[in-house]
């Protein structure tokens, strides 16, 4: 019931059982703890891979696209669209679970962006995430 009185049935309702309220507000609590940190995340969202023990490490075949028109793949220079692409192939055979990582100054042509996401592709890479730094948030005007 949500509510007690005296033994009269026609009697005022004297008191509040707050039970199911607090009930209520602790898997409300819960819930917003458990999706804080997805939120919050700083990462573009990935298709993680699930694994009995957690001693393996994720290989990541990173990609970093330069202002200056200079392509890093894994810190080393590729000049070549062909190397970035046999590199890829090279990875990807050694790690079939392996995940690439684009990073891309800000103001790298987007067309730039995508021919690095194409190349990828074409190596057999379909795991692909952007690398972003965090920055303050964005304010809107009332």
């Amino acid at each position: 019931m949500a509510g007690f009185s005296s033994n009269k049935p026609d009697a005022p309702i004297t008191g509040i059982n707050v039970t199911p309220l607090v009930d209520i507000t602790l898997v409300l609590l819960i819930i917003f703890m458990v999706t804080a940190k997805i939120v919050v995340s700083r990462a573009m969202p990935m298709d993680l891979p699930r694994a009995a023990t957690g001693g393996e490490v994720q290989q990541v075949f990173s990609v970093s696209l330069r202002a200056d028109g200079t392509t890093y793949v894994d810190s080393q220079p590729a000049p070549r669209d062909e190397q970035v692409l046999q590199l890829a192939r090279t990875a990807l055979a050694a790690h079939p679970d392996l995940r690439a990582v684009v990073q891309a100054e800000g103001t790298v042509p987007h067309s730039r962006v995508m021919h690095a996401l194409d190349i990828l592709r074409q190596a057999g890479l379909s795991r692909i995430a952007f690398a972003v730094e965090p920055g303050p948030p964005v304010e809107v005007a009332p």
